[in-house]
């Protein structure tokens, strides 16, 4: 995982995750990572608008996000 926010972080992309909170809370956030290190990892959140600090052990998944040319346009 911690390979997956590395690359994310180097191609300056836009990540997907599920991620699991402390209470147990599932979410999905759309999220572009900052800073990447041992156990957590900074990024900005799309979903609350703010920079957010997460633990690499609570991510469930990530899927890079690939704007297709049609949006674009």
């Amino acid at each position: 995982m911690k390979g997956q926010l590395l690359k994310a972080m180097q191609r300056n992309q836009l990540v997907d995750m599920m991620y699991i909170a402390k209470n147990g809370e599932i979410t999905k956030r759309r999220i572009k990572v900052t800073k990447v290190s041992d156990d957590k990892f900074n990024a900005y959140c799309f979903l609350k608008h703010a920079n957010r600090v997460f633990c690499i052990d609570n991510v469930l998944a990530l899927v890079p996000v690939i704007r297709k040319e049609r949006e674009v346009i």
